[in-house]
């Protein structure tokens, strides 16, 4: 496939850390993320999970043996990109390339997590720690579309405003008491935030994590976890059949990805340097 545009993700950043990226596995091609042209013409986004939906229960993701493009296989930051042609999903028109290739990893994500993972009625109240990411402002962006009452976290004052301008219905400061108890707490920020995630919600509430970018060793806090009947519910990436609907959720409803910056992949060290200060709102967009 012919890459027209590709997003950048922080499973990027780790991957130059080694983490998931053995040296034996050097040089690899990074990049989870793209949207582009098919060898027929036809606009497609692609799945970034290489699995087999049959080893996973008819989820991909949840093949053992499965793995995301950049790990086992050269990723997207390229002029041209091969995967099974299983793993191409067809790109809405209404879409243009930068929009799309921001949905495959941190959108659909946020897509399963909020739709399939918490277990959320019409009307509930939600917080997102963190407000500058991609998950987490997709989190908001598709959360206060459908209904829900979303609260977000950040330190900065100049996220907490980007967090209302896309939905959000209060933001404070991260770490700073809610005016009520939510629902659900989606948590991608791990060790700093758990406790403060676990504080609130209400008895009978859950927590959605699908990363721990400051650590992955919080204290548990068990005793809280089994006298409010609290839930902590992992979440990993979503199949392809998913990441359709995202794309078609998009182009119905008009709900479009936060994009930080667009910049010629040429220019991916800018890119990069962004994200690992965390000096981003949305995400990072190369152009091929």
């Amino acid at each position: 496939m012919s890459v027209r545009a590709a997003a950048l993700n922080h499973h990027d950043i780790w991957s130059l850390r080694g983490v998931g990226l053995s040296q034996d596995k050097l040089p690899m091609v990074l990049g989870c993320d793209a949207a582009g042209v098919d060898e027929d013409g036809r606009e497609v986004i692609v799945h970034a999970v290489i699995g087999d939906p049959d080893a996973g229960g008819g989820d991909e993701t949840l093949d053992p043996r499965g793995s995301l493009l950049s790990e086992v296989y050269d990723g997207t930051l390229a002029e041209k990109v091969a995967v099974p042609r299983r793993n191409l999903v067809p790109k809405p028109a209404e879409l243009s390339f930068e929009e799309a290739a921001c949905l495959p990893t941190a959108w659909l994500t946020a897509y399963r997590m909020l739709f399939e993972k918490a277990g959320l009625q019409p009307g509930s109240t939600i917080l997102v720690q963190g407000a500058g990411g991609g998950v987490n402002s997709a989190l908001i962006r598709m959360a206060s579309e459908v209904g829900h009452r979303v609260y977000a976290t950040s330190r900065g004052e100049a996220k907490r405003e980007r967090a209302l301008e896309l939905g959000a219905y209060a933001a404070v400061p991260s770490g700073e008491r809610l005016p009520e108890r939510v629902d659900v707490v989606f948590d991608n920020v791990g060790q700093d935030t758990w406790r403060h995630s676990l504080r609130c919600l209400r008895p009978g509430g859950r927590i959605v994590t699908c990363g721990a970018t400051s650590g992955d060793a919080p204290s548990a806090e068990l005793t809280r976890v089994f006298f409010l009947q609290l839930s902590v519910v992992g979440s990993t990436m979503g199949p392809r059949g998913q990441l359709h609907r995202l794309a078609e959720f998009c182009a119905r409803t008009g709900v479009r990805p936060e994009i930080d910056r667009v910049l010629p992949l040429d220019q991916a060290r800018e890119g990069f340097t962004a994200m690992e200060k965390g000096d981003l709102f949305g995400k990072i967009v190369f152009t091929v």
